[in-house]
């Protein structure tokens, strides 16, 4: 019997995540307000960014995007994770209202150290699902019941999700959340990142 390594990133059961500051945050993108949530026994933290009034609100736009330490803030070009992100934030800055809940599930959930084992991998010529299977994980361990969990406590009734990912959309309905609709985010391939992108259509089901 083979045993899948537990996920380095946060498995925690929603309840215990409660919403702990909120302040206004003015960016590049729009006027936000940030949301911070934390884990009162652990001091686990994640944050989300919010525009306009939640409450009660359908269809509202939203992202929901697994950090990514080496794309987000490093500017990694090996993936499409700060294009995606800032693309979400733009079309967010420009709505009445949406969010983007950044959650800390890096490297679809195996954590930071597995994903440099993994892009090491990636090197020698494995694609990101094959890496991921050659550490001993699936291809993607990520959740979505947190983020479920949060949006009910900002208010949000249902979302149109900004995803090229299927998987989100899934994970969002078993969480019993209501999606009503899905808007890609496709940003230009570079040639560090073609096939990684091209791995994420054929492998993931992804709308590329």
């Amino acid at each position: 019997i083979r045993t899948v390594p537990t996920a380095v990133g946060w498995q925690a059961p929603p309840s215990r995540w409660v919403l702990a500051a909120t302040a206004r945050l003015p960016s590049r993108f729009g006027d936000f307000s940030v949301v911070a949530f934390e884990r009162p026994d652990t001091g686990e933290e994640f944050g989300v960014v919010v525009r306009g009034a939640l409450q009660g609100a359908e269809a509202v736009p939203v992202r929901l995007h697994s950090e990514c330490f080496t794309g987000d803030v490093m500017g990694s070009l090996k993936c499409d994770c700060r294009d995606q992100l800032e693309a979400a934030l733009a079309f967010i800055g420009r709505a009445e209202r949406g969010a983007v809940v950044y959650l800390p599930q890096e490297g679809r959930g195996i954590g930071l150290a597995n994903k440099i084992r993994a892009y090491a991998l990636q090197d020698q010529g494995l694609d990101t699902v094959e890496a991921n299977l050659a550490l001993g994980f699936p291809d993607d361990l990520r959740r979505y019941d947190v983020a479920a969990q949060v949006l009910r406590e900002l208010g949000v009734r249902s979302v149109v999700l900004l995803t090229n990912n299927p998987a989100k959309v899934a994970g969002l309905a078993r969480a019993g959340f209501p999606v009503v609709g899905q808007i890609p985010l496709r940003t230009a391939p570079n040639v560090h990142n073609q096939t990684y992108l091209d791995t994420k259509r054929d492998k993931s089901g992804h709308l590329l």
